[in-house]
């Protein structure tokens, strides 16, 4: 039994019931640092702490028949170096009554509980850094996490400035480190330490917080009552700290500040432990940095804010994690959320689920510098409407690095509901149409054929088409295809109303119009000859506004619609020669010109000015004359 104690890779310790120690193996003298005389015979708080505590615990399980599995005790080695120590401890009972004695066997977990305690710190960081609206917010919750997650009593930021934001640049001697942010344990009693280092300040290469900033490392010192702090040493040892490190708070080469951790604890430097600060100390700067460039940009935008106020379009300011910084009046009222909702949200929270995915890769190529044209939005108000906005984005750089993405919106959503109850009403006409007209064409026919034939002999046929438009749209999808079409064909839209056209079809990127029907009979080349020089003006405007190149191609053919069969199908009469060579008289064309047949020149030529392209071959009809408007004659 000896030799199995002996060899054992555990820590075993034998004491009485008084707590003295009366065997211990050689794991345990290991462990702690002693050898077996220096244990035997003495009390067994010489290596655990709140051994009392503990004892009481023993004897509540034994007097519940079951032994004491897995408790975590801090233990203290020779040189008083802090273990963390799990126990499995029973007591062993003996024929006379209060002569029992306890049996420890414990396993070192220190390593495990460190990387438990440093992941712990890690993640808390990292969250308090992503949901912090401040910088002076964030850094008290950093040192309270810091000492929390890792054990350590008391934690401070030391910066030249009034508060940490205030740079120095390369390696100053001129700066003046004061203490600005303290968090401290209830375990530890530093009121004075405290009033002490209110007092104090540190230039460059002096104590723990001059030598951080002129080296920009993490430093340790094992005691800082002996090494390191001749300003603080006397008061921290009256606080009863001992063990000290600190970081810089570091931007590349730019300086922010300083933090320092005290422990009552004597501890060996922890080499993983400062190179993990390190990186949190990049962390923490950059979130600095970010948050500075933030304020800078509400600050400049104060005195846009009266403008922005008292503005009809909704205007939204967001940052790179999409959380709120700035909606205008219209934008609330509009949507309806409070200002205090509003700071709890992110621009992602009132996106339609529909088109969520979408509006999240514009997002983050606008963040990566892209510059986009008009785009469309659709939000959900609080109460659960839809709304539809067209406007622009941008995003703000500082320095580099994106710090907001500023919207100004246009609510649309009347126009598309009524362009939606427009092409509604438009589908129940021609549903009335196939199912009356027919009939009513057919008897007048019969009944007047002379006078129908009359109305229908002469009509005048444009079709338009953007060049180039099918290979842009391969590159595109369908809701950027529909943003790029609905204002171009929103405006030849208003040309055939004003010059009261019948709009025959639109397919994909072609735009048909027809003049001269029964139900309007005043149209005649003319009003067609109108709409195409306007549809010219309309695309060079787009292009200017939009960025873009485009360039129309139109042809117009003027010529008989009645061939002795009428199909009122869509709103199109039979009247295939005539449109087959307007269509042609389009695709045969030029880019950026207007090109019509002889018959549609003979019925202008007095009031627009034309020029003579010659012949072209019309398939079914052969060679045929044709000419390019200029213009309207002055």
């Amino acid at each position: 039994m000896e030799q199995v104690i002996t060899s054992m890779a555990d820590a075993l310790l034998v004491t009485s019931n008084s707590g003295k120690i009366k065997k211990v193996n050689r794991a345990a003298q290991q462990l702690f640092g002693f050898q077996e005389k220096e244990l035997i015979n003495q009390p067994i708080s010489l290596i655990i702490d709140e051994d009392e505590l503990l004892i009481e615990a023993i004897y509540q399980h034994s007097y519940l028949k079951r032994n004491s599995q897995n408790i975590e005790v801090v233990c203290r080695t020779k040189t008083r170096e802090k273990l963390l120590i799990a126990f499995s401890c029973s007591v062993i009972p003996k024929k006379t009554e209060g002569l029992e004695d306890i049996v420890y066997i414990g396993r070192d977990i220190t390593a495990w509980q460190r990387r438990e305690q440093r992941t712990s710190a890690q993640y808390s960081i990292t969250r308090i850094l992503s949901e912090s609206q401040s910088i002076k917010q964030g850094i008290p919750q950093i040192l309270q996490s810091i000492c929390q997650n890792l054990g350590w009593d008391l934690g401070e930021l030391w910066t030249p400035s009034q508060y940490i934001g205030t740079s120095v640049q390369g390696d100053s001697l001129n700066a003046v480190l004061r203490c600005v942010e303290i968090w401290s344990s209830r375990l530890v009693s530093v009121r004075e330490f405290k009033a002490i280092t209110w007092q104090t300040t540190y230039t460059p290469s002096v104590g723990l917080p001059g030598l951080i900033w002129i080296r920009r490392l993490p430093l340790w010192i094992k005691d800082i009552t002996v090494d390191g702090d001749q300003r603080r040493s006397l008061s921290a040892g009256e606080a009863g700290l001992h063990a000290a490190f600190g970081f810089p708070i570091l931007d590349d080469s730019e300086i922010l500040g300083v933090m320092l951790f005290f422990s009552r604890d004597l501890l060996p430097k922890d080499k993983d432990l400062l190179q993990m600060m390190g990186s949190i100390g990049s962390q923490i700067a950059q979130f600095i940095k970010r948050k500075q460039a933030e304020d800078a940009l509400v600050e400049s935008e104060e005195r846009y804010r009266d403008l922005f106020e008292n503005a009809n379009d909704l205007i939204q300011s967001v940052n790179p994690s999409g959380r709120f910084l700035y909606v205008n009046r219209a934008w609330q009222e509009t949507l309806g959320y409070s200002e205090a909702e509003i700071g709890n949200m992110s621009i992602f929270d009132i996106i339609h689920p529909e088109f969520k995915q979408s509006c999240l890769q514009r997002f983050y190529r606008v963040l990566s510098g892209e510059k986009l044209g008009q785009v469309t939005a659709i939000f959900v108000t609080k109460d659960g409407q839809t709304i539809f906005l067209e406007g622009n984005i941008n995003c703000k750089f500082v320095e580099g690095h994106p710090v907001a993405i500023r919207g100004i919106f246009r609510n649309v959503t009347q126009r598309v509901a009524a362009e939606e109850a427009l092409r509604y009403q438009q589908k129940e006409t021609e549903r009335l149409l196939l199912n009356i007209l027919p009939v009513a064409i057919s008897r007048e026919v019969k009944e007047q054929p002379a006078s129908i034939a009359e109305d229908l002999a002469d009509v005048t046929v444009l079709f338009a088409d953007i060049v180039g438009f099918t290979e842009i749209a391969t590159s595109m999808s369908a809701i950027q295809l529909l943003n790029l079409l609905n204002p171009i064909f929103s405006v030849f839209d208003r040309l055939t109303e004003r010059y009261s056209l019948e709009r025959i079809r639109t397919i994909n990127d072609a735009y048909v119009v027809v003049g001269g029907l029964p139900t309007r009979r005043q149209d005649r080349a003319e009003a067609i000859a109108l709409m195409a020089l306007d549809m010219q003006t309309a695309i060079a405007l787009f292009n200017t506004e939009n960025n873009q190149n485009f360039s129309i191609r139109i042809g117009i053919h003027s010529g008989s619609v009645m061939e002795g069969v009428i199909d009122l199908n869509n709103f199109t009469y039979e009247c295939k020669d005539t449109v087959n060579i307007a269509s042609c008289m389009e695709s045969q064309g030029i880019a950026g010109k207007i090109q019509v047949t002889e018959n549609t020149y003979k019925c202008l030529c007095d009031e627009f000015v034309f020029e003579k392209r010659g012949e072209i071959e019309v398939k079914g009809k052969g060679k045929m004359i044709t000419y390019l408007l200029i213009g309207r004659k002055r």
